[in-house]
């Protein structure tokens, strides 16, 4: 029986590239593993943050539209990222260094059952950091040498991820009917599921909310992606989805991996997303991140596109 292996990418919106670069590289220590664009819309950066490689579960990344206006927060939407670190000393050590670095955030508290450090970036966007307690981590997660962030304390990857929606049962019934999500608690307004039973790299916190939709801008969640292994398997799921009455959104190849896109019946957008080639297609280890990468179906465009955008650095 196939599962799910955990969470692959989630992806925000962000209104200033350089802005984001800073707080993700230099605050947060997380490495900048690939600048490209937004393949539906090249005239927008898009920006990835992660581990040495940006492997799948770690990586966070970031829509660039300079126009957008601020997030009004509601329900139906993908509401906080959780973050994994090594100890509840590392929670302490990054409440003084937020605190150093003016990020809003609050006290060590608990969050799905685990030691937690709430924090916002400057934009909104939700996170909170989370004391993994020895849980294991996926074999192929690989730290940054180079990260501005002691050894010891760096963030691991991505824990729980909190979606908030109007009707829990539904988005429960497609995480346990369709891709075998384990059920952990659950209460009148909340669940917790697991891709993999007793691992926090692949769970979902549901909260149930009434009220208005979420209306997206800057620090705002676009969509989260789970992982599968390879073609053949995103196939088999992406075949389960639509034997589910379920829409496809699209199916695509992004050439880092391949994509499958659909919406929950909450109108949560979820991408399927497989764990090759990955960010090393088209770079060396040592060099990724430092220059934009293009897919080879956009590299014709190259000088049209770079025209549009502005420095990061």
């Amino acid at each position: 029986m196939e599962k799910i292996a955990g969470h692959h990418h989630i992806s925000m919106i962000t209104k200033n590239a350089k802005e984001n670069n800073n707080f993700y590289q230099h605050v947060l220590g997380l490495r900048r593993v690939k600048v490209s664009v937004n393949q539906d819309d090249p005239s927008m950066y898009h920006l990835f943050y992660g581990d040495l490689t940006g492997s799948p579960g770690t990586g966070l990344t970031f829509f660039e539209m300079p126009f957008v206006g601020h997030t009004h927060r509601g329900t139906n939407a993908i509401t906080r990222i959780g973050l994994l670190v090594p100890s509840i000393e590392s929670l302490m050590y990054w409440k003084e260094r937020f605190a150093l670095f003016g990020v809003e955030h609050g006290e060590v508290t608990t969050y799905a059952g685990r030691d937690a450090l709430h924090f916002e970036d400057k934009e909104g966007l939700r996170m909170v950091l989370l004391h993994h307690n020895g849980e294991p981590v996926p074999d192929h997660w690989r730290e940054w040498d180079d990260a501005s962030v002691e050894q010891q304390h760096r963030i691991l990857g991505m824990g729980p991820v909190e979606i908030t929606v109007r009707s829990l049962g539904r988005l429960s019934s497609t995480l346990e009917n369709i891709f075998r999500y384990t059920l952990i608690s659950r209460t009148d307004k909340q669940a917790i599921y697991q891709s993999i039973q007793g691992q926090s790299f692949g769970e979902i916190v549901i909260v149930e909310q009434e009220g208005p939709d979420e209306k997206p801008g800057r620090g705002s969640i676009h969509h989260l992606a789970i992982r599968v292994k390879n073609s053949k398997e995103l196939r088999l799921w992406e075949q389960r989805i639509k034997d589910s009455g379920l829409k496809i959104v699209k199916a695509t190849d992004r050439y880092y991996f391949e994509s499958v896109y659909f919406r929950e019946e909450n109108g949560i957008l979820f991408e399927l997303a497989t764990d090759g080639p990955g960010f090393t297609a088209d770079s060396s280890v040592k060099e990724l991140g430092q220059k934009l990468d293009l897919p080879p179906f956009l590299e014709s465009r190259r000088t049209e596109i770079e025209a549009k955008l502005g420095p990061i650095e």
